[in-house]
């Protein structure tokens, strides 16, 4: 099922929102995302309705398994992109930001599985000696710090 470019804002938003508060309400959402509560209403209706969420009238948000896995895929697209951007590219980070929250929307899974494979590949991210999870905030910044880092040594071997 393909979502829409709004769907995935607000299944992020949801997510990103758990990992903060851990209860969700639409009024949450409505203020992450400046938007009105009838249009989150509207919204969330559709996304329980298509299995994704868990909700009740006046209740908490909830991801289901489902919607968490596909709200984590959402995050990590924009994050390869992101790194592509900013350390192979060498983009402004401001706007690699700003691009990666337009693109992530466009590219299929296997585009953004074949980008991570490049990006871990050109950036040597393989020998990474931890337990890196792409869903913990910690380990995505010690990546593109490790990548900058590794970029900036390319660059020099290079010149």
């Amino acid at each position: 099922m393909k979502l829409t470019d709004s769907q995935e804002e607000y299944l992020k938003t949801i997510y990103l929102l758990e990992k903060n508060n851990k209860k969700v309400r639409v009024t949450d959402i409505a203020n992450r995302l400046k938007i009105t509560k009838p249009s989150v209403n509207r919204a969330i209706k559709i996304l329980k309705e298509i299995g994704l969420i868990n909700y009740e009238i006046y209740g908490d948000i909830s991801l289901t398994e489902e919607g968490g896995n596909e709200a984590k895929n959402i995050i990590k697209r924009q994050d390869i992109l992101e790194m592509f951007l900013e350390e192979v590219l060498e983009i402004d980070e401001k706007q690699a930001i700003e691009e990666a929250k337009a693109m992530k929307h466009a590219i299929s899974e296997e585009t953004a599985k074949k980008l991570d494979s490049y990006i871990t590949e050109v950036l040597n991210l393989g020998d990474l000696d931890c337990n890196y999870d792409a869903n913990i905030e910690k380990c995505r910044k010690c990546v593109k710090i490790t990548a900058k880092n590794r970029m900036k040594q390319k660059r020099r071997q290079s010149c």
